[in-house]
């Protein structure tokens, strides 16, 4: 069992139209949702942890969090029940990029739909529209998270899906650059600042039904989503 990740959220702030929700976060055992599933715990909002294994769920309430047990290749309607918003930060590691990444994903997507969870916020990758320009060892993946992009554009959710470049364990600065044709090669950011991003987006209506890049940069989070697909 891996220890919690403690996060500072110095930076994290509630704006003044803020609107509470309930936000399930599903892969919220992995890199990225570990910080956003704390960030959104000592928030105003609720948060509900979706982890495969009861062995993960612990960690998942010592982050602050309410767990819930779910396999996204499998039935997930119980992980759904009463939710009003969905980070996607799940992944399979490489191992199985077409099974859950993808058809997880998907499978997700649907729920929320027939539960009426309108709003769906997706993190994929960098790329994920154009795999032939990354390393040939992430084109599978990025395939993978492209299709799933691809059909959660399509849905008749309330979407945004971000792209961040190359991730880091670096410290979160909250500085923050978007786009549509970052350089690859040229950028990263900070997972935890990916974690605060994925949650500012929620109720930013600058970013509904939008797809943006995302790196390190010298503009504060809200600043930059207020015109996500300008650099």
């Amino acid at each position: 069992m891996s220890d919690p990740v403690l996060i500072d959220t110095t930076f994290f702030t509630i704006p003044d139209d803020f609107e509470r929700m309930n936000v399930l976060v599903s892969g919220s055992h992995g890199q990225v949702g570990k910080h956003a599933t704390r960030i959104l715990a000592e928030s105003d909002h609720d948060v509900r942890g979706m982890v495969r294994s009861e062995s993960q769920a612990p960690d998942i309430e010592d982050l602050g969090a309410e767990p819930v047990v779910a396999d996204l290749t499998a039935d997930v309607s119980h992980a759904v029940d009463g939710i009003d918003a969905i980070i996607f930060a799940a992944g399979s590691g490489g191992e199985d990029v077409w099974g859950v990444d993808r058809d997880g994903a998907i499978n997700l997507i649907d729920e929320a739909a027939s539960a009426g969870v309108d709003r769906f916020v997706m993190l994929s990758s960098i790329n994920a529209d154009q795999p032939e320009n990354s390393p040939e060892a992430l084109r599978e993946y990025l395939r993978a998270k492209g299709e799933a992009d691809e059909y959660l554009q399509q849905s008749d959710l309330t979407y945004t899906i971000v792209r961040p470049g190359p991730l880091t364990n670096e410290g979160g600065t909250e500085r923050i650059k978007t786009g549509t044709d970052l350089n690859r090669d040229a950028i990263e950011i900070s997972r935890e600042d990916v974690a605060r991003t994925l949650i500012a987006t929620l109720g930013a209506e600058s970013t509904y039904n939008e797809t943006f890049e995302l790196a390190a940069g010298e503009v504060s989070i809200d600043e930059a989503l207020e015109t996500p697909l300008q650099t």
